[in-house]
């Protein structure tokens, strides 16, 4: 007798879980391109910072209708990259390292950004020894750090951010300069898993993401270059930039609802959706 087995049946998506988060954010008032300290700025672009004003406001009110709560930092006049909070420190558990700037045209928003963590209901604020800038290079998975090197953030701020926070800290090596903090090359989906651009980083470093997370996201050329990982994600929902149409297929096939965002004014000065975001995590 012949037995005819059953065609099996395609995987069924996750159910995912959206978890509320708290975020600080600061408005782009004084936004303008002025300099050029990454490939995506070029001062004879120009900026126009009354759009860039609408898209972060679209961004902002998507985190309120998605059950987020959002803070806010006083923008600071000649600080035209303040937009981008991500960079002014990282939050665990209610403790705070602040940051410290490669370059000097952005020195000052470490201690505007300290400042204002101090002011806002945690454990302790810290003031860090070594440069690094925040969560542009902190990600957070689960019981783990993501640190990403080789343009910006010091690899002593690696040891840094473990002794402060004992968490298991894994250095990432960043190899391609339109990818200069990790939040341009990797995205934190949820407490297991994340979506990367492999070739942005050094073969060692994507053989640890290839073993740490064998199921990932693995984002195109065309995606990541639209800063398509520099997203945000709840758990559930992941807002992205609206370019990464491919990156959001994806998401959407691993059970995951992208957010599409036109944050393209601010994609001048090399930053996206995760850039104005700073994570407080109480």
């Amino acid at each position: 007798m012949t037995v005819v087995l059953p065609l099996p049946r395609a995987a069924e998506p996750l159910e995912r879980v959206a978890t509320p988060r708290r975020y600080l954010m600061c408005a782009p008032q004084h936004f303008e391109v002025s300099y050029a300290i990454n490939p995506w700025m070029d001062v004879t672009r120009g900026a126009d910072r009354d759009l860039a004003l609408r898209q972060w406001e679209t961004l902002r009110r998507t985190y309120l209708d998605l059950g987020h709560q959002v803070e806010l930092i006083e923008p600071v006049p000649g600080l035209p990259d303040m937009v981008f909070a991500a960079n002014g420190g990282l939050v665990i558990e209610g403790h705070a390292l602040g940051a410290r700037f490669t370059h000097a045209e952005r020195r000052a928003e470490g201690p505007a950004y300290l400042r204002r963590l101090g002011s806002l209901d945690l454990k302790t604020v810290s003031e860090p020894v070594h440069v690094n800038e925040g969560e542009g290079d902190f990600l957070v998975v689960g019981e783990l750090v993501l640190a990403g090197t080789g343009f910006r953030t010091d690899p002593g701020a690696h040891t840094e951010v473990q002794e402060l926070f004992g968490i298991p800290v894994v250095s990432l090596q960043l190899v391609d300069p339109r990818f200069y903090h990790l939040d341009t090359a990797l995205a934190v989906l949820d407490d297991r898993n994340v979506a990367y651009y492999p070739d942005a980083f050094s073969p060692g470093s994507r053989a640890v993401l290839q073993r740490l997370f064998p199921d990932a996201v693995l984002a195109s050329e065309a995606d990541a270059t639209v800063l398509g990982l520099n997203a945000v994600s709840d758990g559930r929902h992941v807002v992205l930039p609206s370019a990464a149409a491919g990156l959001a297929a994806q998401l959407r096939e691993r059970g995951y609802e992208p957010v599409g965002v036109d944050l393209g004014e601010l994609l001048k000065a090399g930053g996206s959706v995760k850039c104005c975001t700073l994570e407080v995590r109480a």
